[in-house]
């Protein structure tokens, strides 16, 4: 038979050495300090962290494509520029090529020239046919004449043989041309030889 003093409380008080729900629960880490992260690790240690080979050489291979496209970029304005010299230069030596062929067919010119003064090309002749045909020869390759009377003179298209002073000229003009200039492209082939006239002074 069980005695009364065999008998335990069986109140829901806790004893002195258990802690209630409130004090197990976890709260707020105290001012001051940084809360671990799922790997134990603050964001202190994150950021103080020293960078790993593996990104180290990740940073290095960015920087390395970076500089190689900049010196793809400046190879291909290099290449650009060398094809654009090469093909001004060709054009030049190719001018003056046809130029020293064309030197040929002045004098010829020149007898043309004359010929037409004195009314030797009359339209129909053998001598006018054969002109015609240098001419379009000439013309054909590209050769342009100039010097006419009237036109403002150029030093450096025009070479005067003689200067007439001539009253009413406000500037340098052609009086007469001796004989006629003529180039090809870029290239002078030979000055037009003029007489000038030039103001009073």
């Amino acid at each position: 038979m069980a005695h009364k003093d065999d008998e335990q409380p069986t109140g829901s008080g806790a004893g002195p050495d258990e802690t209630g729900p409130e004090e197990n629960t976890s709260g707020p880490a105290p001012s001051g300090e940084q809360a671990p992260d799922a790997d134990g690790l603050t964001i202190d240690d994150i950021l103080g962290a020293e960078q790993t080979p593996e990104a180290a050489a990740e940073d290095a291979g960015s920087d390395r494509e970076a500089s190689l496209l900049i010196d793809l970029k400046r190879l291909q304005a290099e290449y650009a520029n060398y094809r654009r010299r090469t093909e001004e230069q060709r054009e030049r030596e190719i001018e003056r090529a046809k130029g020293e062929a064309v030197k040929g067919l002045l004098p010829v010119m020149d007898d043309l020239d004359r010929a037409a003064k004195h009314g030797d090309l009359v339209e129909g002749s053998p001598l006018a046919a054969i002109g015609d045909k240098v001419r379009a020869v000439a013309e054909r390759l590209g050769v342009v004449s100039y010097g006419a009377v009237g036109d403002a003179f150029d030093p450096q298209q025009h070479e005067a043989i003689f200067q007439a002073p001539t009253p009413g000229v406000t500037e340098t003009t052609i009086l007469e041309v001796v004989e006629v200039g003529y180039r090809l492209g870029s290239v002078e082939l030979r000055p037009a030889k003029v007489v000038v006239a030039v103001p009073v002074e």
